[in-house]
This record gives structure tokens, sequence and C-alpha cells, in this order.
């Protein structure tokens, strides 16, 4: 089983960035094919964006595409979502979570283990 913890949040400003981090313990991170979710305040969660175990095929959502990337180091048992051009519309808990399936889902149903959050708060 593995446990993930995200870091990186905090405020900024719109136009503004912030790298995300999610470390994890108890599993080799390149076993699983991981994701970035975000749920803002009276909505569903929904998918941000995913990357393979190899890090050779990533996929974002449209809202967020051009803007936001996702990357892994597994030597170092992380991933990443880099966030630039952020606006006040990206303001959620960020969550990151690990599947152990072989096709990226964009469901989150899909995915067996999660972090707690970090909170991203973008103001205008």
């Amino acid at each position: 089983q593995v446990q993930l913890v995200e870091s990186g949040g905090g405020l900024v400003q719109a136009g503004g960035s912030l790298r995300l981090s999610c470390a994890a313990s108890g599993d080799t991170l390149n076993m699983y094919i991981m994701g970035w979710f975000r749920q803002a305040p009276g909505k569903e969660r929904e998918f941000v964006a995913a990357i393979t175990r190899s890090a050779d095929s990533t996929y974002s959502a449209g809202s967020v595409k051009g803007r936001f990337s996702i990357s892994r180091d597994n030597a170092k048992n992380t991933v990443y979502l880099q966030m630039n051009s952020l606006k006040p519309e990206d303001t959620a808990v960020y969550y990151c979570a690990a599947d152990r399936h072989f096709i990226i889902s964009m469901t989150s149903i899909s995915y067996d283990y999660w972090g707690q959050g970090t909170q991203v708060t973008v103001s205008s």
C-alpha cells in the first residue's frame, strides 16, 4: 500500500505559478499511474492531469492544458504538478492519487490511493 503526501500549495496572485509535489512512501511509485485531481468548495472532485508509470505519456484536462504540466521522478518517488498562469477558478484543494491499472483514467473511482490534499488559492 502506498501513502501519498502533497505539498507546495498556498496563496498566489492570478497569473502566478506554483509547483505541487506528491511524495510517496510504502511502495515503489513506478508501480502506479499517477494523477492529480482538485475539488473546489461546493463542487465535485475533477480530474486535472495524469502520467503513466514510465512518464512516456501524460494527459491533462482541457481547462488546464497549456498551463499545467505533470511530471514524475520515480527515483525520488515523487510526482509534480507545475501550475502556471494561475486563475482564480483554479482555487481548490489539490489531491494526488495512485492507480494500479494500466491505462490513464480521468475518473476518480479508478484510483486506489489518495493523499490528504493541499490547498491552492488564487487571488484576483
